[in-house]
């Protein structure tokens, strides 16, 4: 849910307008609205680059994961490891957008440590590709942006761990 739902959920439910605080903490978001949307364009269009840096991250940490009998052993498996790190950029990008983190517990964290088990996957592994995605795409982003994208990228993080 955006910053904006909830403020708006959140004062009909308790029959009042927002309060000041509320209303300066949407004025906060709008005003930095520009700044999230040159974020996620940078996500979006380094999607590329950063999957190429995070593969090789995760890989170098754990060569066992491309050796034979391993989780990425051959092309396909490789590729939808690949295909899961751009589905977690696209939640932070989410995150970012909404200026919450409720879409990507909801999306991205709610059974995911059930899927990955059922799968063979080790959480483990997939805690350490989510540190590696989000390392290589602070090495395209600006220190601010940096601050603003780090708390979605430890958000999952932090739901794997639980």
């Amino acid at each position: 849910m955006s910053v904006v739902t909830k403020i708006i959920l959140d004062a009909d439910n308790e029959l009042r307008y927002p309060s000041i605080g509320e209303l300066e903490g949407l004025k906060t978001y709008f005003d930095k609205s520009e700044d999230r949307i040159i974020l996620v364009r940078t996500l979006r269009d380094k999607q590329q680059d950063i999957i190429k840096l995070a593969s090789k991250a995760i890989f170098q940490i754990h060569p066992e994961y491309i050796a034979p009998g391993g989780n990425a052993e051959g092309a396909r498996k490789r590729s939808l490891c690949l295909r899961d790190y751009g589905w977690y950029l696209r939640l932070v990008t989410y995150g970012v957008l909404s200026g919450e983190k409720e879409s990507i517990e909801q999306l991205g964290i709610i059974g995911v440590k059930e899927m990955y088990n059922s799968l063979g996957v080790p959480i483990l592994g997939m805690i350490d590709s989510i540190e590696c995605l989000r390392n290589a795409s602070l090495e395209f982003l600006s220190d601010s942006q940096a601050t603003c994208v780090i708390p979605y990228f430890d958000c999952i993080i932090q739901g794997m761990s639980n």
